[in-house]
């Protein structure tokens, strides 16, 4: 990910909610991301055996857990409700890896409320290069799993599907050692260079809000650092381990990890079907990061 070099611009105090200038360009955004990604590729291991690339999984084989194993990240998957335990960082080396080589369990568990729902029909997955993904049906249910074996950058995404059209509500449970905390870099913004107060906004200024930005970080590595990612989904309540959110049928509760999680840069698009990491803009923004050891005034209780 590009950074801008804050020195090269003039000096301009930057209120929060004023605009900044983006350029938008992908490469060399898009060459980070392979690079974070690179050798990585997913294996799913059943009952200690692994599997093929792309299959399906009848009910009376898939037990009450499998594992989803790559070079850079692991997680358990609970096929009745595709909730996930152990999401894992496995600290594999990498150049743009942010826990220093340590096996980082980042996630204790991330739990889908379906409200007596469960999923009953063959459990259908294909890995391909370093994406997985999980689908699973169940009367009135529908349930994805997309993940990316990466070092960083957008890994994750969880997206429910009902019947009836309601919500539904997740609850990310951090693992012990990591916490949420309230990002002060995206309260006091460093001088940042302005679009035209009035316009035009083009391709190469786009109006962006620098607003409050929740993170998750811990005190081992000072590179490691994320946040949560709704996609027509609302927070409902969050602490210092835990949020839970509700998310609209067809929206999705994904993650983010490393310079992309403490960017500025436009908020995903709202889908509600067969969203895709591409749903989100892609370019080379302003990385505003966040302070190590993070305070404790900033951390959530």
């Amino acid at each position: 990910m590009t950074r801008f070099e804050f020195s090269k611009f003039p000096q301009v105090r930057v209120a929060l909610g004023l605009f900044i200038l983006l350029a938008l360009s992908g490469g060399s955004a898009n060459a980070a991301a392979s690079a974070g990604c690179e050798g990585g590729g997913f294996t799913i291991v059943l009952g200690g055996v692994t599997l093929p690339n792309k299959g399906s999984i009848s009910p009376s084989a898939l037990g009450t857990s499998l594992l989803v194993r790559g070079k850079y990240v692991e997680f358990q998957v609970d096929p009745a409700t595709f909730g996930i335990s152990d999401y894992t960082l496995t600290g594999a080396f990498n150049a743009l890896d942010i826990t220093e080589g340590r096996r980082t369990v980042v996630f204790a568990a991330k739990t889908p409320d379906h409200r007596g729902l469960r999923l009953t029909d063959d459990l259908k997955y294909e890995a391909r290069d370093s994406d997985i993904l999980l689908e699973r049906r169940g009367r009135g249910l529908k349930m994805k799993i997309q993940a990316k074996d990466c070092a960083q950058g957008g890994t994750f995404q969880m997206e429910p599907e009902r019947e009836d059209g309601s919500p539904t509500d997740i609850t990310h449970t951090l693992a012990l050692g990591v916490f949420y905390f309230d990002n002060p870099n995206f309260r006091n913004p460093p001088a940042l260079p302005l679009c035209p107060a009035a316009g035009p906004f083009t391709p190469s200024c786009y109006p962006v809000p620098v607003t409050p930005r929740i993170n998750f970080a811990n005190d081992l590595s000072p590179k490691f650092v994320g946040r949560d990612s709704a996609q027509v989904a609302t927070r409902l309540s969050q602490s210092g381990r835990t949020s839970v959110w509700r998310v609209s049928s067809g929206g999705r509760m994904g993650g983010v990890l490393g310079e992309d999680s403490v960017e500025v840069a436009p908020p995903a698009t709202t889908c509600t079907h067969d969203c895709q990491a591409q749903n989100q803009v892609q370019g080379t923004f302003p990385v505003l990061g966040f302070p190590f050891p993070v305070p404790a005034p900033s951390r959530l209780p």
